[in-house]
């Protein structure tokens, strides 16, 4: 039975594109293979998800047909555009046939030749977390963290070569970085393309190794690595940096994932792109007016409290909220409890005894 891409996200089927991406950005955390809860089949699976839910078109043919058509072999079907093998085991073909890549040989009948392009190689992604304050969440900030990673040898620049030393055609692929594997099979003679292992695809190897890296190209190293919060960011939030990840020789470094945690704040909240808080007045203020000193993350402010204010009735101060862009900001929210006395003093309470007879 085929995947339900709605329930690996734990989503509805009516989710919005944010909601999908949120889904998708908590499993990646969750699942990802680099954490040591990490579990790759489930990582696979909910980016298989979002692969078709993210994308309207294939969401769509999702939604109608329970599969889709857009990349040729479909998801949750039998085969490529629908071919149907007829329940055919291909485990009792024997280990022969099953080294072949079923995407070479389905090329070879429906794309109308043999594949001869061979996937680029990735480094592994990293995952770190980030504690921030509530200020920086609302402002953004730059932070700084050193990890250890593998990153290219800064003596040979990645190419394994003793510094001033040259680099010759590597002998197993002749320079071309690859080498074309062809088997035979019942269903006729593929061909497959590889990176060339002696040299990783670089199409050279070194005639003298680099002492500091022994021609690996790469070393496990301590990096210092510079992030820009945006600001408005919201804790758990992740942020990717694009090739700040694992460094791998003959293909593209991995990303590096921020999850960022923001810190409560005694007196702040946010509420969209406005900044909540709260502020006790007295009953005497409620009722004749006045001014309170306020707090605020750009400094303090001067608050009117307008005359016969009642509980709960929110004041809005403009332009003190979460920046959203060009240089347009949102509100801070002030919501007013009033303090009632726990006991009057017998003056006080003759004070009140008049206001009740004016009907206050």
């Amino acid at each position: 039975m085929s995947k339900n891409y709605y329930e690996v996200l734990g989503i509805d089927k009516k989710a919005s594109k944010d909601e999908i991406k949120k889904a998708f950005r908590k499993l990646a955390h969750q699942y990802h293979p680099d954490k040591n809860s990490g579990s790759t089949d489930k990582f696979k699976e909910a980016s298989e998800a979002y692969a078709v839910l993210s994308d309207d078109k294939k969401r769509a043919e999702y939604d109608t047909y329970g599969r889709v058509f857009s990349e040729g072999g479909g998801q949750g079907g039998p085969g490529p555009q629908g071919f149907d093998f007829g329940g055919f085991d291909f485990s009792s073909m024997g280990a022969e046939f099953q080294d072949f890549d079923l995407g070479d040989i389905f090329g070879q009948f429906f794309g109308g030749g043999a594949r001869t392009s061979a996937r680029q190689k990735r480094g592994s992604d990293i995952s770190i977390d980030v504690e921030i304050s509530f200020s920086e969440s609302v402002f953004g900030a730059d932070r700084k963290v050193i990890i250890t990673k593998t990153s290219l040898c800064d003596e040979c620049k990645g190419n394994g070569a003793e510094p001033g030393t040259e680099l010759k055609t590597c002998p197993t692929c002749n320079g071309k970085g690859k080498i074309h594997e062809t088997k035979s099979s019942f269903l006729g003679t593929f061909t497959t393309v590889r990176a060339c292992a002696t040299c990783n695809g670089l199409g050279k190897v070194p005639t003298q190794k680099c002492k500091k890296c022994r021609g690996t190209g790469t070393l496990r190293k301590q990096e210092e690595i510079s992030i820009k919060i945006p600001s408005g960011i919201n804790d758990g939030e992740m942020i990717r940096l694009t090739g700040a990840g694992e460094a791998i020789i003959g293909g593209v470094s991995g990303d590096l994932y921020i999850k960022v945690h923001v810190k409560k704040h005694p007196q702040f909240r946010k509420d969209g792109f406005n900044i909540a808080s709260d502020l006790s007045i007295k009953l005497s203020t409620a009722l004749l007016g006045g001014e309170y000193s306020l707090e605020t993350l750009d400094g303090p402010i001067t608050l009117k409290i307008p005359q016969g204010i009642t509980h709960g009735e929110i004041l809005r101060v403009k332009s003190k909220g979460v920046p959203i862009d060009k240089g347009k900001r949102g509100d801070l929210l002030v919501k007013i409890h009033i303090q009632l006395p726990a006991k009057l003093s017998k003056n006080a309470q003759k004070m009140v005894e008049e206001l009740k007879k004016e009907g206050i």
